[in-house]
């Protein structure tokens, strides 16, 4: 392997050694086995092609000061990959069969965790197909689980600096009630076209309205929203909004820290009163937001006055940072030391 410069990783990916699978067949998942092949040999009628029976996660792994690798909330990331499963009919993954493919995988890839203080990780990607060949609109019975890991950089490339947001009106992400609360391709796909159009014309991601009445915050492209005032971390709540592992965290380390956390709906004049806002998850942690423009209405909420992130936002990023690196204690359990 080419000597990597882990200070400027992009996110992205990069061949590993290998990868992990466990197929589910007759009933039953097989014992997670590794292959350095990057191919799925899969039949042209499989059900994840036509009718969208795909699952996916994102994790990260970490090397410590003392060396040691760290897995964030793997077992939190097993159980949203079960809730996954019975939103589109597949068969349930076991949480041993999730962390026994995600250890697998990290151990066998152990030369490309990033080193310590470099600021990139190892991204860990589970995914589940469904694999049965049939061309009738139902669930498969035959399944394959699979995990692949890569080093990676910051997700935007601004780093943990205020980017612009964009409210377009024109475009959903999710349905009240449909698939926004799971982990499945489609929801990404859906985001594409609104996604690409913010790209286009300098935002960083796309600030989603409620597709019902367009009144409240639902998420923020790819991840969760967030926004501070008063002491208080408020997120939004809503029956299509992916529920962000990331965001779970930085609740938790805001009560810990004395603030007020609500979960609510968050009507879109709200901003306005925000002395902070961010968007969370996996890739990012927290990407700060400068301000959110609706395009459609004209209207434009400055958040950071001065283009710098806030104070209580760096001070839960640094905080998260440290936990999921060992530099702090991980008081409540959510780290998973390697041995």
């Amino acid at each position: 392997m080419n000597a990597i410069d882990w200070s400027n990783l992009s996110f992205g990916y990069m061949k590993t050694d290998y990868n992990v699978r466990s197929y589910y067949k007759d009933g039953k998942w097989s014992t997670p086995a590794e292959t350095a092949s990057e191919s799925i040999d899969i039949h042209m009628a499989a059900t994840c092609l036509h009718y969208g029976q795909e699952a996916f996660e994102g994790l990260k792994a970490f090397r410590g000061k003392d060396g040691k690798i760290r897995i964030f909330r793997m077992r939190d990331n097993a159980l949203r990959m079960q809730s996954s499963c019975r939103g589109i009919m597949m068969s349930e993954l076991p949480v041993e069969v999730f962390e026994e493919t995600v250890l697998k995988a990290v151990k066998l890839n152990e030369r490309f965790i990033p080193p310590y203080g470099s600021g990139a990780s190892l991204y860990i990607r589970p995914l589940l197909l469904g694999m049965s060949a049939q061309v009738g609109v139902k669930p498969a019975n035959e399944y394959l689980f699979l995990v692949f890991v890569t080093p990676v950089g910051p997700y935007f490339k601004e780093g943990f600096k205020p980017t612009p947001v964009a409210i377009l009106r024109g475009f959903d992400r999710a349905a009240p009630l449909g698939t926004g609360t799971i982990k499945v391709g489609g929801n990404y796909a859906a985001s594409l076209v609104a996604g690409n159009k913010a790209h286009e014309t300098g935002y960083s991601a796309v600030l989603y309205l409620d597709a019902k009445e367009k009144k409240y915050l639902d998420e923020c492209g790819p991840a969760n929203f967030f926004g501070i005032k008063n002491n208080t971390y408020i997120t939004p709540l809503s029956s299509s909004i992916l529920p962000s592992i990331t965001n779970k965290s930085l609740m938790q380390l805001a009560e810990d820290a004395g603030m007020k956390v609500e979960r609510r709906q968050v009507a879109e004049e709200e901003l306005a009163t925000f002395e902070e806002a961010g968007q969370v998850g996996t890739a990012a942690v927290i990407s700060p937001i400068l301000r959110v423009d609706d395009i459609d209405e004209n209207k434009s909420y400055v958040i950071s006055k001065d283009g710098s992130a806030g104070i209580v936002s760096t001070r839960l990023y640094n905080k998260l940072r440290a936990i999921q690196l060992g530099d702090e204690p991980d008081v409540h359990g959510w780290v998973t030391v390697l041995e």
